[in-house]
């Protein structure tokens, strides 16, 4: 959904967003606030964000601009995906988020890089991305426009009815199985919700897939179930695993948001990956936000730049 908003809080969130000196939480304040604007300053300024030093910052930019389906950004986008000396974390969100946006002046690009990118997360995420603009293509008008319960774009369409929680378990868990394919059992064992179907969603957290784990981890943060807090807890705690799998167990213990879940987040604000210090940070500011009933984004404050929306 898009906001009305004013010249002047435009440029205070764009300033927000590229000031490198605020806490990092303030800066995703202003992101989460410009993701919901259109046009060519919230562009820019996310765009000039998926370049920034702090990985976490650019990898949520260009996250951004995928859940906008902003087709301006797209050669910035591909500039980013092809740019070997970012993150692999920023390449691979360049690249879901062309696969977001899903036009097919995308695809030589995300075929290039599906054969040269050195990271596995972002062959796998541009193997991904090829998939769901040829499925866009194919699709129905209906399959097309299909909007997720969770208001989000994913970067696979849920598995279609008529598999049981078993059959989406075997799916997602099977390390012979196309990534596509396993994606789209996690979103439809996720629309599930049930106490099985979440079972094998934390069962997921020990694919061999960073990429997926992540999502794995992404996807039990919208679950917000507390059945899933041991697990993640120890997602965060491995020092050895992907920083992208600690980010998003970091997020989605901030979701549950059980008095261990806070601790373990406080102790991990101090982590030495910036990756997963920030996510922490980011975390806990939001709680702090929501148990004081404010909101988090910039555009539901009342300040002299920002109008309160009723």
């Amino acid at each position: 959904m898009a906001f009305e908003s004013s010249a002047e809080t435009e440029r205070f969130l764009c300033e927000r967003l590229l000031d490198a000196a605020q806490p990092i939480a303030e800066r995703f304040r202003a992101l989460f606030s410009l993701r919901n604007l259109r046009g060519d300053g919230p562009r820019r300024a996310l765009l000039q964000a998926a370049r920034d030093p702090s990985n976490l910052l650019a990898h949520e930019a260009a996250f951004a601009l995928g859940q906008m389906q902003d087709a301006e950004a797209i050669p910035a986008l591909e500039g980013v995906l092809k740019d070997l000396s970012l993150h692999p974390i920023v390449r691979h969100e360049a690249a879901e988020a062309l696969g977001a946006i899903g036009l097919e002046k995308s695809i030589s690009l995300l075929k290039e890089s599906l054969a040269a990118d050195p990271a596995v997360e972002v062959q796998e995420t541009c193997e991904l991305a090829l998939r769901r603009i040829e499925g866009q293509k194919n699709a129905s008008g209906a399959e097309s426009t299909t909007i997720s319960p969770y208001l989000s774009v994913h970067p696979a369409l849920p598995a279609k009815q008529g598999l049981s929680v078993e059959q989406l378990r075997e799916l997602l868990l099977n390390e012979q199985e196309k990534m596509y394919e396993r994606y789209a059992a996690l979103f439809a064992l996720r629309n599930d919700g049930g106490d099985y179907a979440v079972s094998a969603v934390i069962e997921a957290l020990g694919v061999k897939s960073a990429l997926l784990r992540h999502e794995v981890a992404y996807v039990l943060g919208q679950l917000q179930n507390k059945a899933a807090s041991d697990a993640l807890s120890g997602v965060l705690k491995n020092v050895n695993e992907h920083p992208m799998v600690r980010h998003e167990a970091a997020e989605a213990l901030g979701s549950i948001a059980d008095q261990e879940s806070i601790a373990l987040l406080e102790e991990f604000s101090k982590d030495p990956e910036p990756i997963v210090s920030q996510s922490c940070e980011v975390a806990l500011s939001m709680l702090e936000y929501e148990r004081s009933g404010k909101s988090f984004e910039f555009l539901f404050l009342q300040t002299p730049q920002v109008q309160q929306e009723s």
